[in-house]
């Protein structure tokens, strides 16, 4: 059903979405809907949660690959970071489906009470895995955080949400800008251990 739910919330957006036409293209009845889901937006945040899970396991993967002589020179940890980016984020049409739809359901959010409140109860409870996921690969790889982890969160965070905006927007600079104050970021806030 989830998968389903992001062809569908993808296609016309979470609010434009009806439970009908999820249940639809997975192939269930509202029954079986309401059997997992209260809401379509319990749907989204499982949703959510799913995929954020799913970029930690990837980010702890692809740290298994990482030469740590590469992060010896400023060029080589940058690349490295790079590489490691990119194997964490889906293709390029996901991405943006994706920006879209997160947008979206944090604009309900900020309009619904009952909802912001899930929302970012569950947004704490991701940040506090992605601490600890950062935290293991950069002890792996002999790094830490020069800040205070939970600032570090949210300036990558921030820089990453940047940088999916604006890898939508036609400007080819605006995907390299992003691109770039994302590895500066990570420069000022990664440091050896």
């Amino acid at each position: 059903m989830l998968d389903a739910a992001f062809e569908v919330f993808a296609q016309v957006g979470v609010q434009g979405a009806s439970i009908e036409a999820v249940c639809e293209a997975a192939g269930f009845t509202r029954g079986a809907f309401y059997s997992n889901f209260a809401s379509k937006e319990e749907l989204f945040l499982a949703l959510t949660e799913r995929e954020a899970r799913g970029h930690l396991g990837a980010l702890e993967q692809a740290v298994t690959t990482v030469d740590p002589a590469a992060l010896q020179t400023p060029e080589g940890f940058r690349a490295t970071v790079r590489e490691v980016i990119a194997s964490v984020l889906p293709d390029q049409a996901a991405k943006a489906s994706w920006c879209v739809m997160e947008l979206e359901f944090e604009l309900l959010a900020l309009r619904d009470p009952q909802i912001a409140q899930r929302y970012v109860d569950q947004q704490q409870v991701l940040r506090g895995e992605m601490i600890a996921a950062l935290n293991r690969v950069m002890a792996a790889l002999g790094l830490r955080f020069a800040v205070d982890e939970h600032v570090a969160i949210d300036l990558l965070l921030g820089a990453h949400e940047a940088g999916q905006r604006a890898a939508m927007l036609p400007a080819e600079t605006s995907r390299k800008d992003a691109s770039a104050m994302l590895e500066v970021l990570v420069d000022l806030i990664v440091t050896p251990a």
